[in-house]
């Protein structure tokens, strides 16, 4: 076919995509490399496809490789507002030294700091009183969400 690229246009295309990733440091590039190997294999098998169920197919394949990585390999990597990963704070314990009420923030301060700071606005489900254990269970934008520990 004249209108269709080769299979071997489709390798050398999506080599040069994962190796611009070397030199552009993004780790967005080197999918769009893959859906393009992709394209290629699959080339090899089925070779009349036209250009535009290739692009097609590129386009899919780059775009679930993307959202796969985004939705499932990288969600441990997500920073919160606060600028920092919330994984290293969640389970830790301090004491609340204001109260708090579902639609209140109150205050916890922690033995260590969190975050760069020993003490943090916080919020919860529940109402809680001051001076008693607390436990961060999540990081809801830049405040601190605990309950009863």
């Amino acid at each position: 076919m004249l209108n269709a690229l080769q299979w071997w246009h489709w390798v050398v295309f999506g080599i040069a995509l994962t190796l611009a990733e070397l030199a552009i440091p993004s780790f967005f590039i080197v999918w769009f490399g893959l859906g393009a190997l992709l394209v290629g294999l699959l080339l090899v098998v089925v070779p009349e496809l036209s250009l535009t169920a290739q692009l097609a197919l590129w386009t899919l394949a780059s775009i679930a490789m993307l959202a796969l990585w985004f939705r499932v390999f990288r969600p441990g990597l997500q920073r919160t507002r606060i600028g920092q990963s919330d994984g290293e704070i969640i389970g830790e314990a301090g004491l609340l030294v204001a109260d708090v009420a579902p639609y209140s923030r109150g205050r916890a301060r922690f033995q260590k700091p969190l975050l760069g700071s020993e003490e943090w606005a916080c919020i919860a489900d529940e109402e809680i009183a001051a001076g008693q254990r607390v436990r961060v269970v999540s990081v809801e934008g830049s405040f601190l969400k605990v309950t009863r520990a």
